[in-house]
């Protein structure tokens, strides 16, 4: 699924502003022939979510309207293109018509679908209509409302009764997209990188919407190379190309090369689509994790997609602020906990040249049999989409099949064992995890290529002791090493701080406890050589449901508040960071 773009052969329009929206609280939407149209509606932002935009609707997750009226832009003719929406992402179900047509369905937020309109559309006067729904049910991925069980306490003692730590946003939240392309175009690229004596070699797989034959020239522009290939391509193709001397992506350097494909039929080009590419490679090696055959630590964060008013909606600003302040702070990486972010978001990994472990939106699986075949199934789907939507990211270095399943049942292991081997089929060229709060006793580590780690020493466990904290973390990790053999990254550690609490000695909640805590932790992280990386919880605060253990509905283990104004920890972690010194204390 190609991210749409305009040049020449192919054009893409976005819908989003000010939509007609309606809460469906009694769902009687669907009779009442809302699908054809709605009156009555009031203005909503798109993309954003619903919950704080409307006091009435701040913990709504039932059904929800929303429509657009569009004209086609001049010179598109659905006879001659090929004509698509794009929704980035929708949370949780969706149900799309447009004039009356329903074009389709899709379930899952934080990734894309796209529904063919080529039939449905009009020169003008076109209306689009979304309905959207996000209650939390166990059969659903993430869950919620899960039945009672002593494994499974903490998970009713949030409203909403999420299974998960964060707040459950609704609503349209990326970008929608109105796309015209050759109908027999470019439908899909692979990119695949591999580094020989200093040269770059691409690997470029090409999947067309027909099977005619025909010809894809290929050419990479950048750091004074120019290469071109060409290729027969009917509805596949594949081509490698050589750069010698390659400018290599990295941290630091993340040199982007412009790869652009045409396809041509009897000397005339017909489709272009143009891409940028990052020259690397990635490996665990041993105890390392290589980068350009070079050991990599990453240093940086888990982080949410949060923001007041719009919730999880896409907010360019907030996204340049994010990274100003990880370059600030010295980070080289982030997680995308706990779903795939925005393409916007990964764009710029690649630009600004930070390493990303990619998650899955499979957060807090549980493994009771009734419901597990659909969440499989669920989590099959997501891996598939989030390879699809971000394997040609230079940034993207891992994939993490989920975060802190529960993982003591014994249908824990070959669920995951079926989908790290999806992902291996899918992706061969990228490690795979998954991050797990089991430690010792996490039986799919067995098969993962990294073990991913999340640890609350000094706080849920050893509240206000942090020698014995230290102690603990170090005792584990030790045995973590010993068991597996592999290299290790602590995805998660931190402690809920109030900004503006102070404390001496340092107490729980005050900004010095969480500073104290996060350098301790690093300290005992940094003696360890088959450490790889620490990632701390969290970049900045963040919604959630609300709970006795939740003050306000925030998550306080922010470096940075939630209006992204730095604690004390984020000024202790710049001087451990800023220096690139790994050296232990």
């Amino acid at each position: 699924m190609l991210y749409p773009q305009s040049n020449p052969f192919r054009q893409a329009v976005d819908l989003c502003g000010f939509w007609d929206f309606a809460f469906d609280p009694d769902n009687r939407g669907g009779q009442a022939g809302w699908a054809d149209g709605f009156s009555g509606g009031r203005p909503i932002a798109v993309p954003a979510s619903w919950n704080d935009q409307f006091a009435e609707g701040h913990d709504y997750l039932g059904a929800a309207w929303y429509q657009t009226r569009f004209d086609l832009p001049w010179g598109w003719d659905a006879g001659r293109h090929g004509l698509r929406l794009r929704f980035g992402s929708v949370n949780y179900l969706a149900e799309v018509w447009l004039n009356g047509v329903r074009l389709g369905s899709h379930e899952g937020g934080h990734l894309p679908f796209e529904l063919d309109v080529t039939p449905h559309v009009w020169r003008e006067g076109n209306r689009l209509v979304v309905r959207v729904e996000g209650e939390l049910s166990p059969d659903r991925v993430p869950p919620g409302n899960v039945p009672a069980d002593p494994r499974y306490s903490f998970m009713d003692l949030s409203y909403p009764p999420t299974s998960f730590d964060f707040f459950p946003f609704c609503g349209i939240h990326r970008p929608v997209l109105l796309s015209a392309t050759a109908p027999d175009g470019l439908a899909d690229l692979t990119v695949q990188t591999e580094i020989a004596a200093g040269a770059g070699l691409v690997c470029v797989q090409l999947r067309r919407a027909a099977s005619d034959p025909v010809t894809a020239r290929l050419t990479i522009a950048g750091h004074g190379a120019q290469i071109a290939v060409e290729t027969p391509v009917a509805a596949e193709g594949e081509a490698v190309l050589t750069v010698p001397q390659a400018a290599l992506w990295a941290p630091g350097s993340p040199h982007l090369y412009d790869l652009t494909v045409e396809l041509r039929r009897h000397g005339a080009t017909f489709d272009r689509y143009s891409l940028p590419i990052g020259m690397r490679t990635i490996q665990v090696a041993g105890d390392a994790l290589l980068l350009n055959d070079q050991p990599i630590y990453l240093q940086g964060f888990g982080r949410h997609e949060d923001f007041p008013v719009a919730g999880r909606g896409l907010l360019p600003a907030v996204i340049v602020k994010d990274y100003a302040l990880l370059e600030w702070i010295g980070a080289n990486s982030f997680r995308t906990s706990h779903y795939p972010y925005s393409e916007q978001m990964m764009d710029l990994a690649d630009r600004l040249g930070f390493l990303v472990i990619d998650e899955t939106p499979a957060v807090g699986l549980f493994f009771a049999e009734e419901g597990l075949a659909r969440r499989h199934q669920l989590c099959r789907q997501y891996t598939e989409e989030l390879i699809a939507r971000d394997k040609n990211h230079p940034s993207v270095i891992m994939w993490s099949l989920a975060n802190e399943p529960h993982s003591d049942h014994p249908a824990a292991k070959p669920f995951f064992r079926d989908l790290y081997d999806l992902a291996k089929a899918l992706d061969p060229s990228r490690p795979t995890t998954l991050v797990s709060h089991a430690g010792l006793s996490e039986e799919s580590f067995e098969f993962c290529d990294v073990l991913t780690l999340n640890r609350y020493y000094g706080w849920y466990i050893f509240g206000g002791q942090l020698a014995t904290a230290y102690d603990m973390l170090s005792e584990e990790l030790d045995a973590m090493y010993t068991q597996f053999h592999k290299p290790l990254i602590l995805t998660e550690f931190g402690a809920d701080t109030v900004a503006g609490c102070h404390a001496q000695p340092s107490e729980m909640f005050s900004e010095e406890y969480q500073a104290e805590m996060l350098a301790g932790y690093i300290q005992v992280l940094r003696r360890k050589p088959f450490v790889v990386g620490e990632h701390v919880w969290n970049m900045c605060d963040f919604q959630t449901g609300q709970s006795v253990r939740r003050v306000g509905g925030l998550n306080l283990k922010g470096v940075f508040t939630r209006d992204r104004r730095p604690k004390l920890a984020a000024h202790r972690l710049r001087e451990l960071w800023m220096p690139g010194d790994r050296s232990p204390g």
